[in-house]
Order: C-alpha cells, then structure tokens, then sequence
C-alpha cells in the first residue's frame, strides 16, 4: 500500500513539474521577478547589495526563520553536549578523573607564536566581522558572514589559549535582544499600518552607511545573534572535547 501510495505521489509531483515546464515557451526569458529584483531593488531599497536588499527586505519573513533555524540547532548541541559532560561527570570515578586531568596537562600548549599572533589579530578580526555585518547593504557580506567571520575569531582563542572560556550569560543576552530587535522592527511595520519587515523608514541616499531604511538594522542585528550562537557551539564543542 506504502509503494503503490509513494508512486501516486510521484506521478502527481511529475504530472505538475512536467505541465509547468512544458508552458515555459523556449527561448523567451520568463524571469519577469528576477529582472524586477535586478533593475528596481536599487531604487525602490537603497541598497547598493542587491542581494541583501532581496534577502532581508523582499524575503525577510524567511530570513527571519533561517536565524530561527540556526538557534533552534544551536541550542540542541548545546543540550546535548551538556548531558553527554555531565552524565561524564557523575559516573567519573576519581581514578578517571586524575587521569583526564593527565592527560590535558600532558598536551603540548600552543607555542609562543600562536599565542602572540592570536592577541594581535583577534581584535581584527572582530573590526572585520563588525565591518562585514555593518556595512551589508553597501559591500557583499552581511549578517550570517559578519557573525562567522566574530565566531571564528573567538575559535582562534580557544586554539590558543586553552583555558579560554566565554559567558554563557552574556551570550544569551546578545542572542536574545539580536532576535528580539529584528522582531521588533518587524512588527513596528505592522503598527504603522505596513506588512512585516517591509522597510518604512527613508532609504536615504545610495552608498551612504546610514542608508536602506531598516536594511542595515536587520543585518546588525543578524550578525549579532549568529555570532553569539555560533560562539556558543564552539563553546560547547570545546568543553565536550576537554571531557574526553
């Protein structure tokens, strides 16, 4: 029943892929949206980020659930991993223990080097991060790449420096009020009698920062909560490995 269920479906699915493709005259150029998005995002957004401007304004709502995603993913290795040390923990005997223990003080640190390198560049590479989120709607980059590029400069931390650790605390208090900013700018379209997310405030000039309505307010806020939940796996990661 399954089987005979499964192709139906698939008949159904390939009867309509077929009927759409097939109405598609060849040789015309259908992309009547792309040519939209391509000649009046420009003008209609402020934005000199074409694909900012799509991703944050035209799909925004989407976007929105992405960084959901991202949280919601997030938060369950960090559940997981936090079982897995502490169930380590209790059933560990003190033997176990000493010997853990050994072993990470047995492991070769990183050289003077490395250490050095990571103090000079680690607050450059927060500026770039910090620029790449920033100026979003100006330069391609934006939220998801400003938050990795933060999060891979805090990685380089804990290369270095083992006994490197960050404040759960204050990563919760970042991710909060990134997710609860780009809501709320959402929602003050709604008040204003205007669609969620639908940018309502003046796109200034082109190429200026503070241009591209609630564009550049959105990717900010982006780059914060990707940065403070990808901060928050490593940080989980790290713990597990030390566990081990």
């Amino acid at each position: 029943m399954k089987k005979v269920l499964t192709i139906i479906l698939l008949g159904f699915i390939g009867f309509y892929l077929f009927k759409v493709f097939y109405q598609i005259p060849y040789g015309i150029n259908k992309m009547d949206v792309g040519n939209a998005y391509v000649h009046e995002t420009v003008k209609s957004t402020g934005a000199a980020n074409v694909v900012t401007a799509i991703v944050v304004n035209y799909r925004g709502f989407d976007t929105l659930g992405e960084v959901t995603v991202l949280f919601l993913a997030s938060t369950g290795l960090s559940v997981i991993l936090y079982g897995f040390i502490s169930r380590k923990t209790k059933s560990e005997t003190s033997l176990e223990k000493d010997r853990r223990e050994k072993i990470e003080d047995s492991r070769t640190p990183a050289s003077i080097i490395v250490k050095t390198g990571t103090r000079i560049i680690y607050p450059l590479v927060l500026l770039l991060g910090a620029y790449v989120f920033i100026h979003g709607h100006l330069t391609p980059g934006g939220g998801f790449q400003g938050g990795a590029i933060i999060a891979t400069g805090v990685l380089m931390l804990f290369m270095a420096f083992r006994s490197h650790h960050v404040s759960h605390s204050l990563l919760v208090w970042l991710e909060s009020l990134a997710g609860l900013t780009f809501v709320s700018v959402g929602m003050i379209g709604l008040i204003l009698g205007k669609t969620f997310l639908e940018n309502y405030l003046p796109i200034g000039k082109l190429n200026d920062l503070f241009s591209a309505g609630i564009i550049p307010i959105i990717y900010i806020a982006v780059g914060f909560k990707v940065g403070a939940e990808l901060t928050g796996v490593l940080d989980a990661l790290m713990k597990a490995v030390k566990e081990q």
